[in-house]
């Protein structure tokens, strides 16, 4: 074919007749390589929508674009070997172009991977421990892979370039104390993108494990390399360093399993009927549709001074489940306590009494008189005083 072109070309000025036929060639290469490709993915097109799994669907529209350039690429490429100006025009893109092809569809594959698997791994259903664990291996491993994919499409690309693998060399003589500036630098990055490695082999947490972070309950919704958001319950998002999952205690409700215990806490009066109230209990949680039928427990847990304290234990499958049958149950056993039991409900009493008059004691009475009397008797004269006045008035 390069034959019969280069027939025509000929008959072209010389000054147009290469470029004319480095166009023509590169034409031929680009549109064979895309009729090959529309024919392998249409075929693989009409396989995956015959499957009734979704993952085909989505591995094959995840690599039709990066594959739709390396069928160009590889077009170009065979057309180059038959055409020296071709081949010397694309020996000089070929180090930066197929190092990102190459890059971009191993980043393509490794994600319609993950996607596939995340798609089989359904965290919806009620025992979803090992799928939440499979969840947070993929989560973690793509983004290092990915990270690991782009380094080396990054150092292929630079490795092309004249001169770069000399400095390369050079910087490798003085790496030792680069990487010692670097490592006192990045300390705290570093610190936090070995704990991501970390936790994805000891796994404290995984996706959508319900946590207590500062006094915050939420879910783990997604665990990067060196961070790990929180979704709390208002819909506000929590973002954590991953070391401090490593190195400070939190509460991690679904670590084993979703399922959880709750309490409800009564306080009533002291001389309420405790049998009543375990009966009305028992009836009630029995026949809620939020419990799982793993606990249901009255207990006295406390008296103090004013009541007594009462404790509902319960349980349920999860922790939003949980939380909404503890709610219904505390305002239902109050609301049968206030129409069958009222005298069960806290009460404050006061013991009234009659009005005291008050009055002096007898020795208080006794000590004003004497202190009158000794008053007065300091006020009249002595007995000599008195004689000695009149013999001097005589």
């Amino acid at each position: 074919m390069i034959d019969f072109i280069e027939r025509y070309v000929t008959r072209l000025p010389d000054w147009a007749e290469q470029p004319v036929l480095v166009l023509v060639a590169a034409a031929i290469g680009v549109f064979f390589g895309l009729v090959l490709h529309g024919i392998l993915f249409r075929i693989l097109q009409r396989i995956s929508r015959a499957s009734a799994s979704q993952t085909d669907d989505m591995v094959v529209s995840r690599l039709y674009r990066p594959t739709r350039y390396a069928f160009i690429a590889f077009g170009v490429v065979l057309a180059a070997r038959e055409t020296p100006a071709l081949e010397a025009i694309w020996a000089r893109f070929a180090g930066f172009v197929m190092p990102l092809l190459i890059g971009w569809v191993a980043v393509a594959v490794l994600r319609a991977f993950v996607e596939a698997m995340v798609v089989r791994n359904d965290i919806s259903v009620e025992d979803n421990r090992n799928a939440r664990r499979r969840r947070t291996r993929l989560a973690i491993f793509s983004r290092i892979g990915t990270f690991l994919i782009v380094f080396l499409t990054i150092a292929g690309v630079l490795a092309s370039i004249p001169g770069v693998r000399e400095i390369g060399v050079t910087l490798m003589a003085s790496a030792g104390l680069a990487a010692l500036a670097v490592g006192a630098a990045a300390q705290p990055a570093l610190k936090a993108l070995i704990a991501g490695f970390q936790m994805a082999l000891t796994e404290p947490i995984s996706i959508d494990d319900v946590v207590i972070l500062d006094g915050e309950w939420g879910r783990i919704e997604d665990i990067r390399t060196t961070y790990v958001v929180v979704r709390l319950w208002d819909d506000r998002r929590l973002v954590v360093p991953s070391n401090r999952f490593l190195e400070e205690t939190f509460q991690n409700w679904t670590k084993t399993t979703s399922q959880l215990l709750g309490t409800v806490f009564l306080y009533l009066d002291h001389a309420a009927e405790i049998g009543p109230i375990r009966e009305e209990y028992t009836r009630q949680i029995t026949a809620h549709r939020l419990w799982d039928g793993r606990a249901q427990v009255l207990q006295v847990t406390d008296c103090k001074d004013d009541a007594i304290e009462v404790r509902l234990l319960l349980s349920a499958r999860d922790g939003p489940t949980l939380f909404d049958l503890r709610c219904e149950i505390r305002e239902t056993m109050m609301d049968w306590i206030h129409r069958e039991m009222p005298e069960a409900l806290v009460r404050r009493r006061t013991l009234q009494t009659a009005p005291m008059e008050l009055a002096a004691s007898p020795s208080v009475v006794q000590a004003i008189v004497q202190g009158s009397s000794g008053a007065g008797s300091l006020s009249e004269p002595l007995p000599h005083e008195q004689a000695g006045t009149g013999t001097a008035l005589g």
